[in-house]
């Protein structure tokens, strides 16, 4: 496993990151919301990469793992903008991102802000819009006067301790959405998705591949599959579709 390194942001912000040096397109894994770059497909697409020879980047964003700041203060935006600085700052060329929950909306959003550097895109659980079409949407009417009021609720997860949403997180993400306008991915696109999810369903996937337009799109449900998407049968699907998106890229 390659040693954390830092990069200082242009807003501040202190990234923690592993680097694998290797021939291109590099391969740039966005994790999900309150995840870090120690999960289990992040070290496995490291391990990949070093097997492989290939290029490859993991972070965290702020507020997350080893980077600086606290997870209640950041917001989708904020993350974005960690994304956009550490591709900008640690990759040189084509890159493939490979985006995980709310890393998949990540992926759609640097996807938006850099067209040129993307040169194919996997998705595992893709969370596109989460903080209005799945927070906003399903809170009560006492949960949202709680947010507006206290500026905060907590919710329960099935995958880890209860998250923290803050009113800042929500009213940012209706500036970030990307399931409203065209949402253009010119190269090849690979989105993976478990019918065993229970924070992302097969609706949304299948939303996302309907809504967003490209030549080479391909949505792979795989039965019984939870969120994590990190049993060794999931592994080997991703890096099935990593591959062949590569092949396609190169």
């Amino acid at each position: 496993m390659t040693a954390t390194s830092y990069l200082d942001t242009p807003q501040g912000r202190k990234l923690a990151f592993h680097r694998v040096e290797g021939r291109g397109p590099c391969v740039v894994f966005l994790g999900g919301l309150k995840s870090d770059m120690m999960g289990t497909k992040a070290v496995f697409l490291e391990e990949w990469a070093v097997r492989t020879g290939h290029a490859f980047l993991r972070f965290d964003y702020s507020g997350h793992g080893e980077s600086s700041g606290v997870f209640t203060d950041g917001c989708i935006g904020d993350w974005a903008e960690d994304t956009r600085a550490a591709v900008t700052a640690l990759t040189d060329g084509p890159i493939i991102p490979v985006g995980s929950s709310m890393g998949g909306w990540q992926a759609l959003l640097l996807s938006r802000a850099m067209p040129d550097a993307i040169a194919g895109l996997v998705t595992i659980a893709a969370a596109p819009d989460f903080t209005e079409d799945g927070y906003w949407a399903s809170f009560t009417d006492a949960q949202k006067r709680t947010l507006v009021d206290e500026g905060q609720v907590e919710l329960p997860s099935d995958y880890m301790e209860p998250y923290v949403i803050t009113r800042r997180m929500i009213e940012d993400g209706r500036k970030q959405l990307v399931l409203r306008d065209t949402l253009s991915l010119p190269f090849p696109t690979r989105f993976l998705q478990g019918t065993a999810d229970t924070a992302v369903s097969v609706a949304t996937a299948v939303r996302l591949l309907e809504h967003a337009q490209g030549p080479d799109m391909q949505l792979q449900l795989v039965k019984d599959a939870d969120h994590r998407f990190s049993d060794d049968r999931c592994l080997s699907l991703l890096s099935d579709a990593l591959n062949q998106v590569i092949a396609l890229a190169t």
